[in-house]
């Protein structure tokens, strides 16, 4: 897959965001994109290569593979990737609309078309509330497909059409361990930044509503 689109998605949403979100932004970017592409994704390159059973009765070995591993934590990943980017498309794609509403009336509507407020702002907490949830989801997918985040070396499979129970051994489990903890690391951290960014603008418009009414009454 071309990471292109994600790159540039995620370089125009850095125009319209906060520093939090700018700070969200880089740590996509550099800490989990780039390290997918370029150190995750050759580590679990030959998985099932290299996912060895002490015995060779046919079709067994597939069997034990797919029970332990039935989702491919690489494509896992890249799916966790897309799904906690994509809400930002609705910040582009709002602003966007106001351009063109602007160009369609010819006229000046708004301060300027990427200022957080009103409906933008509204569009902008949602993106951060579904970012968070997808976040939340996928550890919790990951969890319970693999036991856990952890790799073991030695799993034991006893599925027909093995004849009994088999030793299995998986590939590289210390190196897979350590990029695992990394890559889930770096997803709470993103949550701690959605979460912080959220309760940022959330008090920041609160106040400024506040003070809004405050000086109204006053005069």
């Amino acid at each position: 897959m071309s990471w292109g689109f994600l790159r540039d998605l995620l370089s125009g949403v850095n125009k319209y965001s906060t520093g939090i979100g700018r700070i969200w932004i880089a740590v996509v970017f550099i800490f989990r994109l780039l390290v997918y592409i370029a150190a995750a994704e050759n580590i679990w390159k030959y998985e099932h290569d290299e996912f060895e059973c002490n015995i060779k009765q046919p079709g067994c070995e597939n069997v034990c593979f797919d029970h332990f591993f039935p989702v491919s934590h690489i494509r896992l990943w890249a799916l966790q990737l897309i799904m906690v980017s994509t809400p930002s498309l609705l910040v582009v794609f709002h602003v966007a609309y106001r351009e063109n509403r602007e160009k369609h009336h010819n006229q000046k509507l708004y301060k300027s078309p990427g200022e957080l407020d009103g409906g933008l702002l509204c569009t902008y907490l949602i993106s951060l509330i579904l970012k968070t949830g997808f976040e939340i989801v996928f550890l919790v997918l990951f969890y319970k497909l693999y036991n856990g985040f952890k790799v073991p070396r030695l799993v034991k499979c006893d599925i027909r059409p093995c004849p009994n129970t088999v030793d299995c051994y998986i590939s590289k489990p210390t190196e897979k361990m350590i990029f695992l903890y990394f890559l889930l690391a770096t997803s709470c951290l993103c949550i701690v930044l959605n979460l912080s960014e959220l309760s940022y603008l959330v008090f920041k418009y609160s106040i400024k509503c506040y003070l809004k009414r405050h000086i109204k009454k006053r005069q």
